[in-house]
């Protein structure tokens, strides 16, 4: 990948603290004299303007107060809560269980006109089974000590699903071969799940792509990431659910997804593919 995931959350609180430092230097003021009018120690400004320490919105407030730019402050306040809500822990977005977090999502899927996924490790949910999508659900449910509401979240995934019927309206996804041999469940559910993507693959706005494990070939993302038109991304890391909206970003890894397009088998290649994997798991 072009770049971590974790910088995007990086680079914003950055761009935030140099606001700040941008503010006090068009105040004319130093560190130490924001500081005397803020109430605060010089240490704290130099944190805060060197994105060592976040602000808070009092923060941004006495700043902007003490810099004769309290015009400025509402605006800073909305970037900061940007930054905040760009990485989301699993417990905190899951914390209402998993059914409230999946039907959280739909909105975001309801204005995309294209969609683009890649996964390294699971179907995409957009094109799972019922029992596929139950055994992920339930999985992470047990794993993460969650209510049990599994059914429920199922219900709400399924639901989702109706958008891949609507016109106006493309989807392409890329997974590595090794998702279609191993997965959540058993082989019965692994056996359903290989015959739909045989079968959405060749819904006209569906593109379904293998890239095939093979010598020589490079796989420079690790973690699953889905493209909402150009305008935002997100990433499913080990600790949390990531958002990035910065263009430059958004931009880093539609270059990436093509990519692996451009790696990734299609149409009767990958379904011959899927066939045989098929035929293995009897």
């Amino acid at each position: 990948m072009a770049g971590s995931a974790s910088s995007s959350v990086q680079k914003a609180r950055k761009d935030l603290a140099n606001r700040l430092a941008e503010i006090r230097r068009d105040a004319g003021l130093t560190g130490r004299d924001l500081a005397t009018a803020m109430g605060c120690y010089p240490s704290k400004v130099s944190r805060l303007q060197n994105a060592t320490t976040p602000p808070s919105a009092a923060d941004i407030r006495a700043w902007c107060w003490a810099c004769g730019a309290a015009d400025q402050a509402a605006d800073l306040i909305e970037s900061l809560r940007a930054v905040e809500g760009m990485f989301v822990e699993w417990r905190r977005m899951e914390r209402a269980g998993l059914r409230r977090a999946q039907e959280d999502r739909l909105p975001l899927y309801e204005r995309t006109r294209r969609f683009r996924a890649y996964s390294s490790w699971l179907v995409p949910g957009l094109i799972q089974t019922r029992a596929y999508t139950t055994a992920t659900l339930r999985e992470i449910q047990r794993r993460r000590g969650l209510p049990d509401d599994v059914d429920e979240a199922t219900e709400a995934r399924m639901e989702r699903q109706k958008l891949l019927y609507e016109p106006g309206r493309t989807f392409a996804f890329v997974v590595e071969e090794s998702v279609l041999r191993s997965g959540p469940g058993d082989a019965e559910v692994m056996v359903g799940q290989l015959g739909h993507l045989i079968t959405v693959s060749s819904l006209p706005n569906v593109s379904v792509g293998v890239a095939p494990t093979s010598p020589g070939r490079g796989r420079w993302a690790a973690e699953g990431f889905w493209i909402y038109d150009s305008a935002q991304v997100n990433v499913e890391l080990v600790s949390g659910y990531l958002t990035i909206t910065h263009p430059p970003e958004v931009a880093m890894y539609a270059e990436t997804f093509e990519q692996f397009v451009n790696s990734a088998l299609y149409g009767v290649k990958a379904r011959a593919l899927m066939a045989e994997v098929l035929q293995g798991l009897g």
